[in-house]
């Protein structure tokens, strides 16, 4: 009898049909990417509609942190770049069909703007702050004078920044789990959705935190629309993603979903902000932390099962 040796690679780790090489840094820089959006977009929204003195938080002063949320973001992701110094090659072309792409440009462009829309509010919550350069001085004023185009250029923008979260795992087609046109919206969808929960944390105003609670209830219900038909599809598609699917319908990622994204992420602080709204003592930080806490585990969630799915076995 001969004895033949069969050598293969696939056993070789981070080979096909093995995907586990996104960790912590992905799932945060989606998660701070989708709140940044949020802020913006409503800060941008009322403003346009002339709402910036009676919603001041919103408009004023929570958009501080979207350039902070930003740039923790994009350090988680060059951390986690194995060729770290070549980053800046991203931003040398731009191809239509990259996601990669369009996330890296929409970053370049909502940066600066973001730190220019923050600048511009500066002397109406802190009117006797004083700036040390010159050059800071001119960049206010400009700010200032073209807040609407900035308002209307962060709008759009934080849409495109919002979905993006959700398209960068859609593009990849070889994982059954994020091959979904849905994942889009359900990102932005969240990231609003957070970005809704943070400014009822930072707000004293008792006006806009009934806006914000009205807000955040209307998008948790949508989020939850898009969550039930995401598996319907799932559902009703081939077989890989039916065991896709699974993974939350009794394996191993069920507990973790449906308690902590859906029960206490999103179904309970709705409730709790309901109650709220009909006259009963609820502290409003609560439900806020929650959704900021369910937007967290949704991402991180998504990312490590996604990476479990594949279309080869």
């Amino acid at each position: 009898m001969n004895e033949e040796i069969i050598i293969s690679g696939r056993a070789t780790p981070n080979i096909d049909p093995v995907l586990s090489i996104w960790h912590w840094p992905i799932p945060l820089y989606l998660f701070l990417g989708g709140l940044a959006a949020g802020l913006l977009f409503f800060s941008a929204l009322y403003y346009i509609r002339g709402k910036k003195d009676e919603y001041a938080t919103a408009v004023k002063i929570a958009p501080i942190i979207a350039p902070i949320a930003i740039a923790l973001g994009l350090a988680a992701l060059v951390y986690d770049l194995t060729h770290k110094i070549f980053f800046w090659q991203l931003l040398t072309t731009f191809r239509i069909e990259s996601p990669m792409s369009w996330g890296a440009w929409t970053l370049t462009a909502i940066m600066p703007l973001s730190m220019m829309w923050v600048l511009s509010f500066v002397k109406e919550w802190k009117p006797e702050w004083t700036w040390k350069y010159a050059i800071v001085d001119k960049i206010e004023v400009l700010s200032i004078k073209y807040r609407t185009l900035l308002a209307w250029s962060l709008l759009v923008l934080a849409i495109i920044l919002g979905v993006y979260t959700g398209i960068l795992l859609s593009a990849f087609n070889a994982r059954p789990l994020w091959n979904t046109s849905l994942l889009g919206p359900l990102f932005l969808v969240s990231g609003l959705s957070t970005g809704a929960a943070c400014i009822l944390l930072m707000s004293k105003n008792h006006a806009e935190k009934k806006l914000f609670s009205q807000i955040d209830i209307l998008l948790i219900a949508v989020e939850l629309f898009f969550i039930i038909h995401l598996f319907m599809g799932f559902m009703a598609s081939s077989q890989v993603q039916i065991d896709a699917a699974q993974l939350f319908l009794g394996g191993e990622f069920t507990t973790a979903f449906w308690l902590f994204v859906v029960v206490l992420g999103l179904i309970t602080p709705a409730v709790l902000e309901t109650m709220e709204l009909r006259g009963y003592k609820i502290n409003v930080m609560i439900p806020a932390i929650l959704v900021l806490l369910g937007g967290i585990a949704f991402r991180f969630i998504m990312v490590e099962a996604g990476q479990i799915t594949r279309y080869l076995y």
